[in-house]
């Protein structure tokens, strides 16, 4: 992957809706050129999947650490949730990170439920301080 990989890469994680042509315009390079790139970037799973973004007035950052070994039960119960966004096993002192958007009583409902294999922390966004 070279500079112009990463600068396409760039534009698509500001815009996923551009086109090869205006991505080419601004990285000097024919439409054509670009799609080809963006394919060799998808074949090498460089890019795994194209989505948007959904502006959400909560969002949660829940840090599951397990009382028991029912990983495959935390696991299904987790993703009954259409408010997960992310869920990924990790390692350190944490089992699993959940990312998601809960309102407050969803939120309640969600950590009943995981209470029954699993110890949470929860930390909740005040502010976005990612500057594009």
């Amino acid at each position: 992957m070279d500079q112009l990989d990463l600068t396409i890469l760039s534009l698509l994680k500001q815009d996923s809706r551009l086109s090869n042509k205006e991505i080419g315009a601004q990285v000097h390079l024919t439409g054509q050129a670009v799609g080809q790139r963006i394919n060799h970037l998808i074949d090498q799973q460089t890019i795994t999947r194209f989505t948007i973004e959904i502006a959400q007035q909560q969002r949660q950052f829940i840090r599951l650490f397990m009382n028991n070994n029912h990983f495959s039960d935390v696991e299904a119960a987790v993703n009954q949730y259409s408010e997960v966004d992310s869920f990924y096993q990790v390692s350190g002192q944490a089992c699993y990170v959940v990312i998601a958007h809960f309102e407050q009583t969803r939120l309640t409902t969600f950590i009943d439920h995981l209470s029954n294999w699993a110890r949470y922390s929860v930390e909740v966004v005040l502010n976005d301080k990612k500057s594009n």
